[in-house]
């Protein structure tokens, strides 16, 4: 049973609430297809649970949240807290907007109030900066000079993160993996392949390497949360649920992108609800072959989460920063 988030490396927590599935402080489940997912309250993905870790525990889910008098519904989904402080999202049949609204509205709309938390932080230290030079008087001349250089690295990585900072770690066919540092995501480009429909450019240490069919798909999928660091708001969740419900298909949504302009386009330059559609469906496609039994998938993409040391939700605030806001929120 795994205890850590698949996507960001973050602790899922545990609940004593469920005692076949006790990981995790929110849990979903469908128990018409007998899917229940672990969501983490750090990054707010969805990590689909071992297969066989989950049918004693959506029925328990099931009858704790039918137990519950206080509960949040519409016709398709509900939400409810135990007095354990495990919460429930029980899934029935949605459609794919009302489903994305739950399942994305919150992981993006979280990234969202990091970045514009990010930017009151970034703000306050240059103000202190410029502060602190001006009352020694050396805002004058080359000090100012000096304030604008120290002043602008501080915001960056602040807001940003260091330019060295690894932010996936990305899964070749041969095996070997290859990881990726901020500063590189500006190098990474999705262009048409006539074999596959769509392929990936990553940089290396040494050139470029080409990525097609699934290894992209995968490699897109751990990509694309950095360059979404910022999250996003409803309507262009909205925008980016349309993308993914009118392709007939994942690839077929990537080759779209893909061949929309003559020549390869850098991932980071595309419109957001695209990049967005792109992270909903990467993220789709490797749950759905989960469900039709390829778990060792599943299990090697978790391992590999385990190893990464850095990722794209990381705020470098001080300690502390993000729980006294989540409480002044009341969330």
């Amino acid at each position: 049973m795994y205890s850590t988030c698949l996507f960001c490396n973050g602790s899922l927590g545990a609940n004593t609430a469920i005692e076949q599935f006790p990981v995790g402080q929110r849990l979903a489940f469908d128990a018409a297809k007998g899917r229940l997912w672990v969501i983490c309250r750090r990054c707010e993905r969805w990590n689909l649970s071992p297969l066989e870790e989950r049918w004693e525990a959506i029925e328990e889910c099931e009858r704790r949240f039918r137990d519950t008098r206080l509960r949040m519904s519409t016709e398709n989904i509900g939400l409810t807290r135990l007095k354990e402080g495990l919460e429930l999202v029980r899934i029935g049949a949605p459609q794919r907007p009302e489903f994305a609204a739950w399942r994305y509205g919150d992981q993006f709309g979280r990234r969202r109030r990091r970045k514009l938390i990010r930017i009151g932080v970034g703000t306050t230290v240059v103000g202190g900066l410029a502060a602190g030079f001006f009352s020694i008087g050396a805002a004058t001349g080359g000090g100012l000079w000096v304030l604008a250089r120290i002043g602008e690295s501080a915001y960056e990585r602040i807001v940003h993160g260091s330019p060295r900072d690894v932010v996936a770690t990305v899964a070749l066919k041969s095996g070997r993996r290859i990881p990726l540092q901020r500063k590189e995501l500006g190098k990474v480009s999705i262009g048409a392949d006539q074999a596959t429909g769509f392929r990936l450019t990553v940089p290396t240490a040494q050139s470029f390497e080409m990525l097609t069919g699934d290894t992209a798909l995968r490699a897109a999928g751990m990509i694309l949360p950095a360059m979404n660091w910022a999250g996003a708001n409803r309507h262009q969740v909205a925008s980016a649920t349309n993308l993914v419900d009118g392709a007939r298909s994942v690839t077929d949504l990537f080759k779209t992108v893909a061949t929309s302009s003559p020549g390869p386009s850098r991932l980071d330059k595309l419109d957001t609800p695209v990049r967005l559609a792109l992270e909903m469906a990467a993220h789709e496609e490797s749950e759905r072959r989960a469900l039709e039994g390829e778990l060792v998938l599943l299990e090697a993409a978790w391992k590999e989460a385990e190893e990464i040391a850095e990722i794209a939700d990381n705020l470098l605030l001080p300690p502390g920063v993000e729980e006294r806001v989540r409480k002044e929120r009341g969330t």
